[in-house]
């Protein structure tokens, strides 16, 4: 009999192999497999109870917490579809994917109850709303309902549904910087394969403890909500991404893998020294989420003695679809070119289905290192389409194939690699400029932490490469200095014809840069 291919089939497996191994850490509670995956079943049949049925949606909005994790069991174990909100939105942004996605029960860590309060009279298709992790004052009586009572009221049993591996397990909303945020569909065989896909790159064990610094609302963790019960690893919960805490727990729990956006990986290497001189060696991670810089590479390698592995993705596949994976050809290389490597974002996942790089007309560009194209899927984790939204689907599968966005090379060796998101492109003078590789050159500058680089009208070349630069502590340079830096290393086109010191850069919830912001001028306070 064929069993649908779901994360579920994770749970039934980790219960019967894993149960007395511990299963997730969050501050002081500590709950084995049989312990967290029997709340789970509890909370599956509470929310039975409140009347969600195979098909409902139910959302929440909270930080990684064990509360949080154990909506990706509880919720798809009875046919439901969990709808992970950014916790750091807005209450008219709460409002609008709530009431989009058709939630009927939303569950809320305390931190935002305010924000929910403030919107529930708009929110008419809300049959419950449930208080995760003990209550506000006052919040009981405003009718939500307490998480812990709501288990503690209800047994492991409940009734479960047939579930078809093509049924969704998730719908995720895009950051939505410059239109409404796009639900994507995520289906249990979506999720399925992206944990299969990366299990079949990356050696985990049940000896592996996963810190959660990555979202879990962000594309499900990359799945990580599902891989580390797939393997019995320890799930140990990061409520704020912070570079003190994340060492101590590190050492503290015995961390030997964890996930990062390049803007966290940047925050780490730059840690005081006594933080970094401290850490254990031989810690591996992922990074993904916007190109990393091979500076930052090099110094998370090198310094801390760290195995990084470059993924990249879209929520819109599930969410992988390459992996720099290292081959036998690069054992020989030093640190600074292996850095440039795996600074690329790789090759197919296995289980990831085909991906090309396309012109204009649609032809595969050649394997030159040079021709740029945008980078276009088809398999089985590229999502079921947008959530009540025709037209945005059919613009992005056309004929099949889903259209990245993002502009891309592909090397001799087949290693894909993204030269910047296609509207991120700078075309000065008709010569195509890559924000991302300018960064990458100014991140190798020794005075500087963080850069990002937009283009900016300009009356001679049309529009020309503007520098957002954060210096490290303590450091100095200037404009020209830096200029300088560029034009030694790159064309001298490439070079910034504006440079702004700055305090910070605007970023999402998940560590991308907002340049849109930068374009509009809304850019942090300038130093100088």
């Amino acid at each position: 009999m064929e069993i649908a291919l779901s994360p579920l089939e994770f749970a039934r497996r980790a219960r019967r192999l894993y149960a007395g191994r511990e299963a997730v850490v969050d501050g002081a509670l500590r709950f084995s497999y049989a312990e967290f995956l029997d709340r789970c079943d509890r909370w599956s049949a509470a929310l039975q109870a409140l009347g969600i049925a195979q098909g409902d949606r139910v959302a929440y909005i909270a930080p990684n917490t064990h509360t949080h994790l154990e909506g990706y069991y509880a919720v798809p174990q009875i046919g439901a579809v969990l709808v992970p909100i950014n916790y750091r939105l807005q209450p008219d942004d709460f409002d609008y994917i709530i009431n989009h996605s058709g939630a009927k029960i939303v569950c809320v860590h305390p931190d935002y109850l305010a924000a929910i309060d403030s919107i529930r009279d708009r929110l008419p298709h809300v049959t419950h709303f449930v208080a995760l992790e003990g209550s506000a004052p006052g919040s009981i009586e405003a009718g939500w309902i307490d998480y812990e009572s709501a288990l503690a009221a209800h047994g492991p049993d409940f009734h479960r549904p047939d579930i078809a591996e093509t049924d969704l397990i998730t719908i995720n909303y895009t950051s939505g910087t410059t239109a409404r945020p796009k639900g994507v569909m995520i289906t249990h065989r979506n999720a399925y394969l992206n944990v299969m896909g990366t299990l079949a790159h990356h050696h985990l064990t049940p000896a592996d403890r996963y810190l959660w610094t990555l979202p879990m609302f962000h594309a499900n963790g990359w799945t990580f909500t599902w891989i580390n019960t797939a393997r019995g690893m320890a799930h140990v919960c990061l409520r704020r991404v912070e570079p003190a805490l994340i060492f101590r727990l590190i050492k503290e729990e015995s961390i030997t893998m964890f996930c990062a956006a390049p803007t966290v990986l940047i925050g780490i290497a730059n840690a005081p020294a006594e933080l970094r001189a401290s850490a254990p060696r031989g810690v591996r991670l992922f990074t993904a989420g916007a190109p990393p810089a091979a500076a930052t590479i090099e110094l998370v390698e090198r310094d801390l003695g760290w195995e990084l592995t470059h993924v990249y993705g879209l929520t819109e596949t599930s969410p992988l679809i390459t992996i720099c994976e290292p081959i036998p050809e690069h054992s020989g290389l030093d640190t600074a070119d292996l850095a440039r490597i795996k600074a690329r974002q790789g090759v197919e996942l296995v289980s990831s289905g085909e991906l090309r790089v396309i012109d204009a007309v649609g032809q595969e560009v050649p394997p030159n290192g040079e021709t740029l194209g945008e980078i276009t899927v088809r398999g089985n984790v590229v999502m079921k389409g947008y959530y009540k939204d025709t037209a945005a689907t059919d613009a992005a599968i056309r004929n099949g194939w889903f259209h990245s966005g993002d502009a891309a090379v592909v090397h001799p060796d087949g290693y894909v690699e993204i030269r910047d998101r296609f509207k991120d492109v700078i075309i000065s003078g008709g010569e195509n400029i890559s924000s991302v590789e300018v960064e990458g050159c100014l991140l190798r500058h020794p005075a500087v932490q963080e850069a990002a680089v937009v283009g900016m009208p300009h009356e001679r070349w049309g529009e020309s490469p503007h520098a957002f630069v954060i210096l490290r502590h303590g450091a100095t340079a200037t404009e020209d200095e830096l200029k300088q830096h560029i034009r030694d290393r790159l064309a001298r086109f490439k070079t910034p014809q504006w440079v702004t010191f700055v305090e910070e850069l605007p970023k999402t919830a998940t560590g991308k840069v907002q340049k849109f912001i930068l374009r509009a001028g809304r850019s942090a306070i300038s130093r100088q």
